[in-house]
């Protein structure tokens, strides 16, 4: 006669939890939950709903605090490379008057003249370019730079960028008269 676990009582009888056993004979853990008696199945525990609420709510306050930290950041580095290519653009301008005798490229010339030999009058009498390597630059809100020259600003020639706006002789123009390119800002 084969014996069960409880005394007394035929197998068939045990709960089904403590009925099971595995291969090695050793019978399942069963949890006590709320007053009922859980499987293994109860082992795996999820989050709740309130702990994830808490979660997102943490994340949410972190982001709420750190985004706008970065977010001018980006503008202050935009302003900084905009007075960094006026200030490229106004060395290759003083290369293109030592190679011609003190004289810059006309306001129709434009900052193509950096680039390629005008073909218009005055016509230069030293070129030696390209002054600036590639392509024209652009500011870094994608617009291109403005040259005038005679300057209104400085006697041989202004350049500037018109900012995020893109709209001249606003507040968020960075120039080449205000300080060596300091600009509005």
């Amino acid at each position: 006669m084969i014996r069960s676990h409880a005394v007394g009582r035929a197998p068939e009888s045990r709960p089904s939890a403590l009925r099971a056993e595995s291969r090695h004979g050793a019978r399942p853990r069963t949890v006590r939950r709320a007053g009922l008696r859980l499987g293994p199945a109860a082992l795996v525990r999820g989050f709740t709903l309130v702990e994830l609420l808490l979660v997102i709510i943490i994340i949410g306050t972190l982001a709420a605090i750190v985004v706008p930290k970065f977010t001018g950041r980006s503008e202050d580095a935009r302003i900084a490379a905009a007075k960094m290519d006026i200030k490229v653009l106004e060395g290759a301008f003083e290369r293109y008057g030592l190679d011609n005798l003190d004289k810059y490229p006309t306001t129709d010339q434009g900052l193509q003249a950096l680039l390629v030999v005008p073909t218009t009058a005055p016509m230069p009498k030293s070129w030696r370019g390209p002054y600036i390597k590639g392509e024209l630059p652009r500011d870094p809100w994608g617009n291109p730079y403005k040259y005038v020259s005679p300057g209104t600003h400085d006697p041989d020639f202004d350049i500037w960028s018109s900012g995020a706006d893109g709209q001249d002789g606003t507040a968020d123009d960075i120039t080449s008269w205000a300080t060596g390119a300091s600009g509005g800002k």
